[in-house]
């Protein structure tokens, strides 16, 4: 078939290599320049996921994939659009939907008859048949009579998209039953994957959201349980492990805080459409935002003499390891509460260079011999530093372990105070 894939951001890309793999002609249309050229040559930056680079330079030579930022022109020639752009949010009142906006004008200005457009960007609900149908239908064509439209949300990770595509099924709802239907059979019979059809758009947009409110609540629970458990001299990853042992308990894991272009965002959408159910939510979501600072008055009353004037090293500014992307990351929020607690900020992360640790603001403090520091935060514990080399290194005196990954008789062994969040 021939698809349009609009955005070609993190996610967007991928979808694009996976449909080629697939066997489909593929255009992936994209309104940054240096953004399609990096994709041209193929910039190991981009190429994230395993067998995306084969599947995109197969691709190129066979002539089944190009680039464009003539959205238009390349819905025009498709039989399936797929919008996968970027939604952003602060809090529920500040959602910013000028890329969805923007490429919604683009394809109603393309869009030919027989066509099916597919949302996978992440919204609020009712957003598809309420925000984008009316831009569709604005230069004149019908839905049901023109073209079709139905949502399926992404429900992947970067840097492992082609294995959670195969691996979730595809949630797909669209304007009415025939959307659904031709949505469907594109995922189904096209990729070949997994597809759950469901009532309508609304409904595949709620499943979104709640999957993901669902995670930043849990987490945010976690989060209070575990500061309970520091006043009562409690490890709380201990009491978690053992309630999880029941099966009506699922709580997640505690940490310094959540990152990502998801959890820490999506939340807001589903405010910002259920408010009157949004309490419990938007708590979780302050308190899960809180947790720097909590880590970070933590670490200060755990080393004598506080943070003033103290060299504090942070371990991975990517928000988990393997995974070059700062989004929200913790690590970056990190930074004013210890400068105005009166530290240096250091930092390390094996995914990054010190010019882009630099311009973060950190004092780039990379291995193998890393720098002196007071004190260290383990923000994501990559695997190049889970052997505690560091420790030694530094000469820090106190750890903070901000994700419960360490062992805390191996840290105090090496000479260094243990401090957990929880524990």
């Amino acid at each position: 078939m021939r698809v349009t894939v609009v955005g070609l951001g993190r996610l967007g890309l991928p979808l694009a290599g996976f449909y080629l793999a697939a066997g489909h002609d593929v255009t992936g249309s994209d309104v940054s320049p240096s953004r399609r050229s990096v994709i041209d040559r193929l910039d190991d930056e981009l190429l994230l996921e395993p067998e995306l680079r084969e599947s995109l330079a197969a691709g190129a030579a066979t002539g089944r994939w190009r680039t464009t930022s003539d959205t238009a022109a390349a819905v025009a020639n498709a039989e399936i659009v797929i919008v996968i752009v970027p939604v952003h949010a602060t809090s529920a009142d500040d959602i910013d939907f000028s890329a969805l906006d923007g490429a919604s004008e683009d394809i109603s200005r393309g869009l030919g008859t027989g066509t099916t457009v597919v949302i996978e960007s992440t919204v609020p609900a009712r957003t598809t048949r309420d925000r984008v149908l009316p831009v569709l239908e604005r230069g004149g064509r019908k839905h049901g009579r023109d073209f079709w439209m139905a949502y399926s949300p992404e429900r992947v990770s970067v840097g492992v998209v082609f294995r959670d595509l195969r691996t979730y099924p595809k949630i797909v709802g669209g304007i009415d039953e025939e959307a659904t239907r031709r949505a469907a059979r594109f995922y189904r019979e096209g990729l070949g994957l997994e597809t759950w059809e469901v009532a309508n758009a609304e409904t595949a947009e709620f499943v979104k959201l709640i999957e993901t409110t669902y995670r930043d609540t849990n987490i945010g629970l976690a989060n209070a349980f575990a500061r309970a458990a520091d006043g009562l001299g409690v490890d709380a990853t201990e009491a978690i492990r053992c309630a999880n042992s029941q099966p009506y308990s699922h709580i997640h894991s505690p940490g310094v805080g959540v990152g990502g272009n998801c959890i820490p965002v999506y939340p807001y959408f589903y405010a910002a459409r259920s408010p009157e159910s949004a309490d419990i939510v938007l708590s979780a979501r302050e308190q899960n935002d809180e947790m720097v600072d909590y880590a970070v008055e933590r670490l200060a009353s755990g080393r004598k003499g506080g943070l003033a004037g103290a060299r504090v090293l942070i371990l991975g500014v990517t928000y988990r390891p393997g995974v070059k992307d700062t989004a929200n990351s913790p690590a970056i929020r990190l930074l004013k509460p210890l400068r105005d607690a009166g530290a240096v900020v250091l930092a390390a992360d094996p995914l990054l260079t010190p010019d882009e640790l630099s311009a973060f603001g950190f004092t780039p403090a990379q291995g193998p011999g890393f720098a002196r520091a007071d004190a260290v935060i383990v923000q994501a514990l990559a695997p190049e530093y889970a052997d505690l080399a560091w420790l030694a290194a530094t000469g820090a005196s106190v750890v903070l372990d901000g994700r419960n990954v360490l062992d805390p008789e191996r840290v105090r062994r090496a000479g260094a105070a243990y401090l957990g969040i929880g524990r």
